[in-house]
């Protein structure tokens, strides 16, 4: 059970990332500054430094939840799983558990992370951290199937086909159950040869 103190803290981070979403949307990300952001989210500017390390870092509220989920899976992996499956189980119940890649923050990312170098170079170097982390992961798991460039190779491509398929899905999908279930038929797709 969640202690009272952690709930308030996650109401003040969704708060935070909300707030970023509308004003980001409103105001574009370069007319809307972290005190704008800290106000309509009813904190100091200094609070906010307590939740995320930078502007561009809100944009990227869950992307640690996503590298977790997909270590968990690698680890909690069932006997008979192939390490395609695992990851594609991971993104499914990433899924299932929140709207990160398919909620409202995600199109404004997407968005920025073309038109703003400082976001684009966060998002890159999040990418390249969680790919280099997940690949070394899954090496160790299957050390006598995957060697370090073979797992490397792997989550390489199934990052990147969850990266190809959402910057066409959210273009013009705005249902998250369909931009979901097609990210995850996608991503299949794509890792289909490993498997």
């Amino acid at each position: 059970m969640t202690s009272l103190r952690e709930r308030k803290r996650l109401r003040t981070r969704q708060a935070l990332v909300d707030a970023a979403a509308e004003l980001f949307e409103k105001r574009g990300y370069d007319g809307t500054t972290i005190a704008d952001i800290a106000a309509a989210a009813d904190i100091s500017t200094r609070t906010f430094f307590s939740y995320f390390a930078s502007k561009e870092d809100i944009l990227f509220p869950d992307a640690d939840a996503r590298v977790k989920a997909a270590l968990t899976a690698i680890d909690e992996r069932r006997p008979d799983e192939r390490p395609t499956q695992i990851l594609l189980r991971g993104l499914g119940e990433l899924g299932d558990a929140g709207d990160d890649l398919v909620g409202p923050m995600a199109p404004l990312r997407l968005r920025f992370v073309r038109s703003v170098p400082s976001v684009r170079g966060r998002g890159l170097q999040r990418q390249l951290d969680a790919q280099t982390e997940i690949a070394n992961r899954l090496h160790a798991a299957f050390p006598d199937e995957l060697d370090e460039v073979e797992a490397a190779a792997l989550v390489g491509a199934f990052v990147g086909a969850i990266g190809g398929a959402l910057e066409v899905l959210l273009r013009g999908e705005d249902d998250p159950d369909v931009v979901r279930e097609r990210l995850q038929r996608a991503t299949a797709v794509a890792l289909r040869l490993w498997t």
